[in-house]
């Protein structure tokens, strides 16, 4: 068995953080490794990542191979040196001569390894060439290795940046867009959405509806249990709304205890068999929370605007949900209520 490096955790968590094991052919790192085969003068050459008991090849030149068994591969002895492993003779070298690639086919007889090394200082890996035949790298040849084995480095964390990045960038779009209690879209968010898809259903001639739901007795849930359990309540009602509704419907929390859903290419009629299904279950709902079971119900508030509609706005479809909302909760809560005004504003264009 090929011994293993005193920081072997600390550098194969330093290996995985570059999330390159296993990953697609890519195009920069083949480059690299033709480059150093043809200025070394050799018919092959890979980039290994030393993994736990393997050795995978990001990228090959001259062979198809994928991966190693780590105790039979020149790379795992290379990152035991502090910057190269260079053996003219494999045969000859005690650590390589019983090698499998050593001597099945006597494929290999000479391997130069300069180790990818990372600014912590962690051996993650070799760019190495090989040859089926015993011979010695140039100086100059030793030199042009080395510093392509620093453009791999600089590669591997170049990609590692750009991938850190995009993480980054999704986070920050997904706070400033999610409400982080739900994980629906918050206000601002859905309001951009709706305006979006009310331009669309304009110019497509087609039916659109908005659903305004609010959560009855709210505040009593807050003050009878506190307000962790109304977090629970909330958190149940998103889920509720993520896992009823169509696929093209659109959930969002708009503030509170308020929450709006958008229903593209749905009518009046369409809108009120959602918001009857809503309605029915979010009473049947039981919500556990620190040993509690909590019920609530809602009510709900619907604006439709019918196809081939062109002066609706936004603000009007939501003017006419919210009125149809307080005429719910004033007809006894728990319950539906469906705006006409939008239908009476297409009679009078």
């Amino acid at each position: 068995m090929i011994p293993r490096p005193l920081n072997e955790a600390a550098r194969l968590h330093a290996l995985r953080a570059y999330q390159l094991l296993d990953t697609q052919a890519d195009a920069d790192f083949d480059l690299l490794t033709e480059l150093a085969a043809e200025l070394c003068g050799v018919p092959y050459s890979f980039v290994s990542l030393v993994d736990a008991d393997r050795v995978w090849y990001k990228s090959s030149y001259g062979a198809k191979a994928v991966q190693t068994p780590r105790d039979e591969d020149y790379c795992s002895w290379a990152i035991l040196e502090e910057q190269e492993l260079l053996i003219p003779d494999l045969l000859s070298d005690a650590r390589t001569a019983t090698l499998p690639n050593t001597v099945q086919g006597g494929q290999f007889r000479m391997y130069n390894g300069v180790n990818l090394t990372t600014s912590d200082g962690f051996q993650v890996g070799v760019l190495c060439v090989l040859d089926t035949k015993a011979h010695a790298l140039t100086e100059r040849q030793l030199s042009l290795l080395r510093r392509l084995a620093r453009q791999v480095i600089s590669l591997m964390e170049l990609r590692r940046m750009d991938r850190e990045l995009k993480e980054t960038l999704a986070t920050v779009s997904r706070l400033a867009n999610e409400d982080d209690l739900t994980g629906l879209k918050n206000r601002r968010a859905w309001m951009e959405e709706a305006q979006q898809q009310l331009q669309l259903a304009k110019r497509l001639k087609t039916p659109l509806s908005v659903l305004v739901l609010d959560i009855d007795h709210f505040k009593k849930v807050n003050d009878a249990h506190g307000h962790p359990a109304g977090d629970a309540v909330l958190r149940g009602i998103g889920q509720l709304l993520s896992m009823c509704l169509r696929v093209t419907d659109i959930p969002g929390r708009l503030g509170g205890e308020e929450f709006a859903v958008l229903a593209p290419g749905t009518d009046a009629k369409g809108a009120l068999q959602i918001a009857e299904t809503l309605r029915n279950a979010i009473a049947q709902e039981r919500i556990e929370d620190a040993g509690l079971t909590l019920q609530v119900t809602a009510s709900i508030g619907i604006a439709s605007m019918p196809a081939g509609l062109p002066d609706v706005d936004l603000d009007d479809l939501m003017r006419a949900a919210d009125q149809a909302l307080y005429s719910a909760k004033r007809n006894g809560r728990n319950c539906v209520v469906a705006s006409d005004s939008v239908l009476r504003a297409a009679t009078l264009a």
